[in-house]
């Protein structure tokens, strides 16, 4: 996704002054560990590995590791860092906020996750 189709919610962290910085080659979370965060790519691409089999890749302008955030329980993948990265954490509290104030927010994580979910039900059914 390129920096014109950031959707034009995520101007909000343009701001952000916590950035986390993650080196090419960086486990950012591993499967299976509680999930607390979701990420927002400020830059750079991160790679999601589901049992050892990479299975997607997010680039800049992107979120993931929102499904732990959303349903609280632990992470179903990891992700590593493909590139140098720097990312913006978003905790319940700031997604509730950024819900609240901005509805289209919680609108764009819906459309990503059933967007996400459609890609992997097709690629599963042309796997059989």
């Amino acid at each position: 996704m390129s920096s014109s189709n950031i959707p034009a919610i995520f101007e909000v962290f343009k701001e952000e002054e916590n950035i986390d910085h993650f080196q090419a080659g960086q486990v950012i979370f591993e499967q299976g560990q509680a999930g607390e965060v979701m990420y927002y790519i400020l830059e750079g691409e991160v790679e999601i590995i589901f049992n050892r089999e990479r299975i997607n890749c997010h680039g800049t302008g992107e979120i993931f590791g929102e499904m732990a955030l959303i349903d609280t329980n632990i992470r179903s993948a990891s992700a590593i860092a493909k590139t140098d990265c720097q990312l913006i954490s978003i905790n319940e509290r700031k997604f509730i906020l950024l819900t609240q104030k901005h509805p289209f927010f919680a609108l764009y994580i819906m459309r990503t996750l059933a967007d996400r979910l459609r890609k992997q039900t097709a690629e599963t059914f042309l796997d059989i």
